[in-house]
């Protein structure tokens, strides 16, 4: 599921409420225009009867009213049946005409609207059934008086039917439930469908997301493929950005090279310079001009790695660095003997630059070499996604105290062993501007240094 924050929630749970508000609204038009026809289609029955019951209305010389049994539909002479009709004289005409289906009940429905409109509307019947009626008034002639040659006034009768509710609103209640049925499974097909669309919509961004992670894990360079028209100008954006970046580097990179091409030419000059003379002056200027050389090199391996720490889409292979490495160191320390033993795996890389890793790779085996008797050995792996490095040696290795001497203080123990002594501050700082870690420890198998390092794998 996506989460509360992401664009695929906000654009599914618009598309949800929009489509249950709409179904909701849908559904209850539908209901409401159903029950209408229904309701529509009794009052059309009952009109169709009252005019049936008008009609077989014929007033009879006696001045009363007759009603003619001529209605095919069974139900009003069925006892409470719920089809009812009723017939009200009023005034002088009082007399009362009922259906059999009333039995010996009366309708209670309001009096008819004057002029010969229906009236219409809802009561209770002899059962407790819930009742439509219509009511009209109707005059008839006073036969009576007309045969003794009185003076006739009409006499007025109120024509009722009415019609148990009860089946229109089960018809209802069934189409109700048939339309929630399916409104409920059009709405689950539209949340479907809005999660395959999002799903689908959103896809290139997952492609970029994915390409991305290649780029900084050392896998590609630039985003590459082909992208939607929304989705091309992002990926533009980012080689550009990418190539901006590479550009930067590189151009740090050669001030940096310049840099040290100007430090370093005077230094010698001033070295070469004490060199041939003799004397307090010409070995105080030799020691501090060797303190300034250790410093530029530091700071500078520090300037070139922060350079390119966070370029992305590099990648170093490890095995060839370190059988280089392992050559190149032999034949230096050919003359004591020391054996350099690899076990790098092919595929084991590094998300760096080359001169990084060959800087931190070199500097450690270097040292193991200049403290190992006879062997050192050479190592690499991937551990929770990075590369760890040991190097061990059989050399006399370092205690507690001398380990923090050396990575916190970074003192040099022993000035008899040619180098900077800021090897070890050099890796720890390189490592540190990678995210990875250097630790030190006295090697289980062959009893000297191990130093373990840690840097990103790609």
């Amino acid at each position: 599921m996506p989460r509360l924050n992401s664009v695929a929630f906000r654009l599914i749970a618009a598309a949800v409420v929009v489509s249950l508000a709409g179904l909701i609204a849908g559904g209850l038009l539908l209901s409401n225009v159903f029950r209408a026809s229904v309701e529509r289609q009794l009052d059309d029955r009952l009109i169709a009867d009252m005019e049936n019951l008008i009609a077989a209305a014929e007033p009879a010389p006696n001045g009363e009213l007759v009603v003619m049994n001529i209605f095919a539909d069974q139900r009003y002479d069925t006892a409470f049946s719920g089809w009812y009709w009723q017939v009200t004289g009023e005034g002088d005409a009082g007399q009362q005409l009922t259906s059999r289906s009333l039995w010996d009940k009366t309708l209670s429905a309001p009096d008819s609207a004057e002029g010969g409109s229906l009236s219409r509307g809802y009561t209770t019947g002899p059962e407790g059934q819930q009742l439509r009626y219509l009511v009209r008034r109707i005059s008839f002639p006073d036969m009576a008086a007309l045969a003794n040659n009185k003076e006739a006034r009409p006499r007025i009768y109120q024509f009722a039917v009415a019609a148990d509710r009860s089946n229109s609103q089960a018809e209802a209640a069934r189409f109700d439930a048939t339309l929630l049925w399916a409104l409920g499974a059009m709405g689950a097909f539209l949340i479907l469908a809005t999660l395959i669309q999002v799903r689908v919509g959103l896809s290139p961004l997952r492609v970029v997301r994915d390409r991305l992670a290649a780029i900084r894990a050392g896998k590609a360079q630039r985003l590459t493929g082909s992208f939607p028209a929304e989705i091309a100008p992002l990926a533009e954006e980012l080689n550009a950005l990418l190539a901006h970046n590479a550009e930067v580097v590189q151009r740090a990179r050669t001030h940096v090279g310049n840099l040290a091409h100007g430090l370093k030419t005077p230094l010698s000059v001033l070295t070469n310079e004490a060199v041939k003379t003799s004397g307090p002056l010409a070995e105080a200027v030799m020691k501090q001009a060797d303190v300034m050389r250790r410093q530029v090199d530091h700071y500078l391996a520090r300037a070139r790695a922060a350079a390119s720490a966070e370029v992305l889409g590099v990648r170093t292979e490890a095995a060839p660095v370190i059988g280089d490495l392992a050559r190149t160191l032999e034949k230096i320390h050919g003359q004591r003997g020391i054996e350099i033993e690899t076990d790098i795996p092919a595929d084991l890389a590094f998300r760096g630059e080359r001169q990084d890793f060959e800087e931190l790779a070199g500097n450690l085996i270097d040292n193991a070499c200049k403290w190992a008797r006879t062997l050192v050995r050479v190592s690499g792996v991937v551990a929770g996604g990075s590369l760890v490095l040991s190097v061990e040696d059989d050399g006399p290795g370092l205690d507690e105290a001398q380990i923090v001497r050396v990575l916190e203080k970074r003192e040099r123990l022993d000035e008899s062993v040619p180098g900077s002594g800021l090897g070890l501050g050099i890796v720890r700082d390189i490592a540190d501007l990678y995210g990875g870690k250097l630790a030190l420890s006295r090697s289980a198998e062959l009893g000297g240094l191990t130093a373990r390092l840690e840097l990103p794998a790609a």
